[in-house]
């Protein structure tokens, strides 16, 4: 895991990812959502994926128990969605537009008849699908291998990769993430966040000013979470 020095990333899909991205663009219905608004829910039928074009959206799954698990954040010019040709269609978690966004949105069923004809777009989709699913992979591998200190010290690394500005050693996570938004983050309870980010305190590991975040020590943050030094474009909220 390596930090940036800028305010967001695109990695998802851009023009690089997607060579024949100008043939995407010309299918999307521009669609606006206000914040806090449902794009879609667990359980809807898959017919469209999804282009960030302003603001960010948030990709979660209710457990069991009722607790909000984040998986993922997206920001402009990010693909997000569920492509699937078998088993069932329905959508595995459930998008919610974290501010007012800007969207691009476009139908499954109209991918699916212009990879029928370019299919060196299919070969872009097959790029794209093994990219989410590495991403989702590492996800899951911080959260269950690593313990809540592991997964919570991956949560800060990516975070400093999405958000983080360079301030001579240190990097200042200049988004706002509360003890609650890290807990949702991790699968956690407030009070376990609240315990170990007191604890990466005592360490040294961290410093919070001003309800912002500040790693001041990265490699040692990166020992917690046993760092396999994923790409950036990976490493991120």
């Amino acid at each position: 895991m390596t930090t940036g020095t800028t305010s967001s990333l695109n990695v998802e899909c851009n023009t690089e990812d997607f060579r024949e991205f100008e043939l995407l663009s010309k299918l999307m219905k521009p669609k606006t959502y206000i914040k806090n608004s449902t794009i879609y829910c667990e359980g809807d039928p898959l017919t469209h994926l999804y282009y960030v074009q302003e603001g960010s959206v948030k990709l979660s799954k209710v457990s069991d128990d009722g607790k909000d698990l984040i998986m993922h954040y997206f920001f402009p010019g990010d693909l997000f969605g569920e492509y699937r040709t078998f088993g069932e269609q329905k959508a595995t978690f459930s998008a919610e537009a974290v501010e007012t966004c800007k969207i691009g949105v476009i139908s499954l069923e109209q991918i699916n008849d212009v990879i029928s004809q370019h299919g060196s777009l299919g070969i872009s989709f097959s790029e794209w699908l093994s990219k989410m699913q590495w991403y989702t992979q590492l996800k899951l591998r911080d959260i269950l291998f690593h313990g809540k200190n592991g997964a919570l010290a991956s949560t800060l690394i990516r975070a400093a990769n999405t958000f983080g500005l360079q301030e001579g050693d240190k990097i200042v996570i200049a988004h706002k993430l509360t003890n609650y938004d890290l807990a949702n983050l991790i699968g956690a309870t407030r009070e376990t966040v609240n315990r170990l980010m007191s604890q990466f305190q005592k360490e040294q590991l961290i410093e919070v000013h001003h309800s912002r975040i500040v790693i001041t020590n990265l490699n040692e943050l990166k020992k917690v979470c046993h760092c396999e030094h994923c790409p950036v474009a990976i490493c991120r909220l």
